[in-house]
Order: structure tokens, then C-alpha cells, then sequence
């Protein structure tokens, strides 16, 4: 044990100030800590907002992007849709892309990267839509050229079927002019026309008679002429006779004539005539009833509808020795 030097002893330091200082620096020190820590955790949690929201902000811009980018593509589409067929390769690689893009942009988690390339697939979907808007309008022009084309020849295959029809129309008259000419051509003439009254006598002669009452039959002769055109074959040949009243006698038999229609005919004859040969004609007509009224007796002869001779014959009144 120590003494003072008067022999007193000193009394002990109190030390209880200097521990309040201690834990008032730890104290101190602590809640600057808690504060300092507290700042950055903030700071912290700001900077994450800062990068969702930029993130968030990225995304929405890309999805309009995105938008704008579906929007021109359908409305392309949607007016055109008559190239839709040959543009059918182009729509495929653009569905593919569009699909590619929506998987990213829905995805609630994308990362930035994605987002990044999401952003290049939009640029890549608006260069394939220009691309495909160009083709269109190539497509535009090409069909505007052939729709003029189209018109160019539809409009030469209206003239040229109106020259066709007027050729046609030519043709068929000029068929028709030919056939008529040959068909006159054709048509034969009669010549040397002779009518004569027979008397027939027992044991079958003939005598020419002038007189009525001793006409047994009228005999009608003449030649049909050389014709280069009417061929060989039987020709038929109509015979009318007109009596003294002027009626034509007949059993009610017609044929049809070219200038007035159906005539009645006395005789028809099927005459086998060679071609550019001249053939003599002898036809025998014997009234019905047998008796001759006095008078003249015209005949008229047809052949293809068109008269081709005629002659008169005149039977008189007989006397006691006639």
C-alpha cells in the first residue's frame, strides 16, 4: 500500500465519465452506420427502380414498335389480298418473324438482352415489310400492264370477230349468190317445143289430128338443151296444161315453182339426161274422160322451179269428113 508522503492515502479516479464517452462515440458511430447504410440501401433500391422503369419503357417502345409494324403488314395485306397467292413464301417468313417477336415481348421476364433482340427482329420485320410493300407494287404495276394488254386484245378479238362475223356474212352471201348462180346455171332449157293432137286408129296407128273431137291424146315432144353445168341424172320435169277455159288441167297435184309457189302440174316426167349432151323429151297426155273441148290448149314447161319453154296448140271444130 502506497502512502502520501504526509502519510494519507490518495483516493481512487472515477473512470465512469470517460466509459459515458465511449458508449456515446459507439452510440454515435452506430446510428451513423445505421444512417450511411440506410442511405445506400436506398440509393440501391432507386437505381433498381431506375432500371425496371428503363427496362419497362424499353419494352413498351419496342412493343409499339412492334404495333405500328403489325398495323402497315395487315393493312397491306388486307388491301391486297389478290397477290396474297404469290406472295404466300414472303407471308411465311414474315408470320415466322412475327411470332419470334411476340414470344419476347410477352414474356414478362425478358432481359435486356432479349429485348435487345427483340428490337433487331423489328427492324429485320420492317426491312421484309418494305420489302414486301415493294413487291406488291411491282405486282400493282405488272397487273396494270397485263389489264391493259388484256384490254388491247379483247379489243382486237372484238374487231377481229366483227370482221370475222363480216367476213362471215360476206362469205355466206356470197355462198348463196354462188349456189343461186349455179342453181340457174344449172337449170335446163327447152327448145324445139312441138305439140300435137294423135288420132289413134285400129291396129295402133297414129295419125296427127287438128281437130277436136278426133284427138285421142296430146303429145307433147321437145329437147332439153346442152348444159356444161346441171350434172347427169335424172331431171324432173314438170308439164302444165291450161285448157281453152284457161284452167289448168290436172288431177290436184302441185309442185312448188320460184316465183309463185305451188302450181298445179298436168304431167311429171323423170328425164335421164347426160351431162353437156342435148336430150329430146316425148311425152303422151291423155285427157281424162277422153274429149277435147275445141280451142287452144297451152302447155308450159318446168324444170327446177324455173319455167323453161311453153307452146300452144289449137284443136278445131271437125266437119262431117274432116
Amino acid at each position: 500500500m502506497d502512502t502520501s508522503t504526509n502519510g494519507e492515502q490518495t483516493p481512487p479516479k472515477d473512470t465512469r465519465k470517460l466509459w459515458y464517452g465511449i458508449l456515446t462515440v459507439l452510440l454515435i458511430g452506430t446510428w451513423v452506420y445505421i444512417i450511411v447504410d440506410k442511405s445506400k440501401t436506398k440509393e440501391t433500391i432507386t437505381q433498381k427502380d431506375t432500371q425496371i422503369l428503363t427496362v419497362s419503357s424499353e419494352k413498351d417502345s419496342i412493343q409499339l414498335a412492334f404495333n405500328n409494324a403489325s398495323l402497315k403488314l395487315d393493312s397491306l395485306q388486307t388491301s391486297n389480298t389478290k397477290f396474297q397467292g404469290v406472295l404466300a413464301e414472303q407471308n411465311d417468313k414474315i408470320s415466322t418473324l412475327k411470332n419470334e417477336i411476340g414470344k419476347i415481348l410477352t414474356n414478362k421476364n425478358a432481359t435486356s438482352e432479349e429485348l435487345k433482340q427483340a428490337k433487331a427482329m423489328i427492324a429485320e420485320l420492317n426491312g421484309k415489310i418494305d420489302g414486301y410493300s415493294a413487291e406488291i407494287e411491282k405486282l400493282k404495276g405488272e397487273n396494270k400492264v397485263l389489264t391493259t394488254t388484256n384490254a388491247q386484245l379483247s379489243s382486237q378479238k372484238d374487231s377481229l370477230n366483227a370482221e370475222k362475223s363480216t367476213l362471215q356474212k360476206t362469205l355466206s352471201t356470197t355462198e348463196a349468190a354462188k349456189k343461186n348462180v349455179e342453181d340457174l346455171a344449172s337449170t335446163l332449157h327447152a327448145s324445139n317445143i312441138a305439140i300435137l293432137a294423135i288420132d289413134k286408129k285400129s291396129g295402133g296407128k297414129e295419125v296427127q289430128t287438128t281437130t277436136a273431137k278426133r284427138a285421142d291424146l296430146l303429145r307433147f315432144t321437145f329437147d332439153l338443151d346442152e348444159n356444161m353445168i346441171s350434172p347427169s341424172g335424172n331431171k324432173e320435169i314438170y308439164i302444165c296444161v291450161n285448157g281453152p277455159d284457161g284452167k289448168p288441167m290436172t288431177n290436184g297435184v302441185t309442185f312448188n315453182t320460184r316465183d309463185s309457189g305451188a302450181k298445179a302440174y298436168t304431167s311429171k316426167v323423170d328425164v335421164p339426161y347426160e351431162q353437156g349432151k342435148r336430150t329430146p323429151v316425148n311425152v303422151d297426155w291423155k285427157k281424162d274422160g277422153g274429149k277435147y273441148p275445141i280451142g287452144d290448149y297451152k302447155i308450159t314447161i318446168y324444170h327446177n322451179g324455173f319455167k323453161i319453154g311453153e307452146g300452144v296448140k289449137s284443136l278445131k271444130k271437125g266437119g262431117w269428113f274432116s
